[in-house]
């Protein structure tokens, strides 16, 4: 190859996006872990919306969640079995070639954990755990054989649970997140409608449980969550009754009550399946939701007090779109039941590749 031929292949390799997917079984959530399901590599050319072909990087039980530290080049996958587990990889090499080496695993502190958050101080992990509803610490170390040490230092349970009965029987922790500040940890639990709150020591990372930071109303089922810009408005997925709740937030407090709750589909859209709102995220302005069932990915605007007004919606070639990932424009989706990546730009769909049950998209 000459000189300009190696130029050209360096101009395109430059502006592609890794990006690391999760997925569950084969068969799908809650069927046995551990038949060949990993962690998928795959390259985004922003520019045409298009992707590489997919390559497994890692196989590894049921890792429908996924975590990237940059810095440390370790990417931490939860394992979602009743035997939970969050297991660590090395990140290594370049765009289009990136590989992951296990480093170790360990437990996750509860059954079927769901999310994973890395704390900014790079010296914890924060995972919630759904079926037991329990958020668990779990220690960086700079042993590079066990960066995880032996597994969890706090563990957080409480009781409750609410009026859906067959989702609602006690607490399932679904999303932790950072709240605006840096001053708590946030978890959105679906089975008491309840956003409970841990302050966090910025030093260590550990956490002090600080009671229920905000209480949605009752049988909503709060899955997942993003702030407005400014940190004054959160923005929750509600799974059980199929729409996104506003809440007006405390910063200093970190706390939030309901101003709004806005459906999650267009008015008079007829669903396909039963509507499961899933992952939630912002762009400037606009906030984005997916839901499962119909397979919609919609767009709100948000008003200067940040409420919510619908801004359309579009149908996605793929089942059941579980995650998504906004990266330089395009907006990379999930089908968990469709075996696929869509990749959406422009408000159109530009790519789409299949992939078993993907759940879970990260930038690398």
């Amino acid at each position: 190859m000459g000189w300009r031929g190696v130029r050209t292949v360096l101009a395109v390799t430059e502006h592609l996006r890794d990006l690391w997917i999760g997925t569950y079984p084969s068969a799908g959530a809650g069927t046995p872990a551990g038949r060949g399901e990993g962690v998928w590599r795959v390259s985004l050319d922003p520019e045409t919306g298009r992707l590489t072909d997919p390559v497994l990087a890692a196989t590894t039980p049921a890792p429908s969640f996924l975590a990237v530290d940059r810095r440390a080049d370790l990417l931490l996958a939860v394992g979602e079995d009743a035997a939970g587990t969050v297991t660590a990889f090395r990140t290594a090499g370049t765009p289009g070639s990136r590989t992951l080496d296990p480093l170790g695993t360990v437990p996750s502190g509860g059954a079927d954990p769901c999310h994973v958050l890395l704390d900014p101080s790079g010296r914890t992990a924060f995972v919630a755990n759904y079926s037991s509803g329990t958020l668990v610490v779990l220690d960086r170390t700079d042993d590079p054989a066990a960066p995880l040490g032996d597994g969890p230092v706090q563990t957080f349970g409480h009781t409750g649970s609410g009026p859906v009965t067959e989702r609602q029987e006690g607490p399932h922790a679904h999303h932790a997140a950072l709240a605006p500040g840096g001053t708590h940890v946030l978890v959105c639990d679906l089975g008491t409608d309840e956003i409970r709150r841990y302050r966090r020591d910025p030093q260590t990372g550990r956490l002090t449980e600080a009671g229920v930071a905000a209480t949605l109303r009752p049988g909503s089922g709060p899955r997942h969550l993003v702030f407005s810009a400014d940190g004054r408005i959160a923005y929750v997925t509600c799974e059980l009754d199929v729409t996104v709740a506003v809440l007006a937030w405390d910063v200093e407090r970190a706390t939030g009550h309901v101003v709004q709750h806005v459906p999650a589909l267009e008015e008079g859209a007829t669903p396909a399946g039963t509507p499961l709102p899933s992952h939630i995220d912002r762009v400037g302005d606009r906030v984005l939701v997916a839901t499962r069932g119909p397979d919609v990915l919609a767009t709100f605007a948000a008003a200067p007090d940040g409420t919510l007004a619908p801004a359309g919606q579009v149908a996605l070639p793929g089942a059941w779109p579980r995650h998504f990932a906004v990266v330089e424009g395009c907006t990379v989706v999930a089908d968990q039941v469709g075996d696929s990546l869509t990749v959406l730009r422009d408000g159109a769909v530009s790519h789409r590749v299949p992939l078993p049950a993907p759940a879970c998209v990260v930038v690398a």
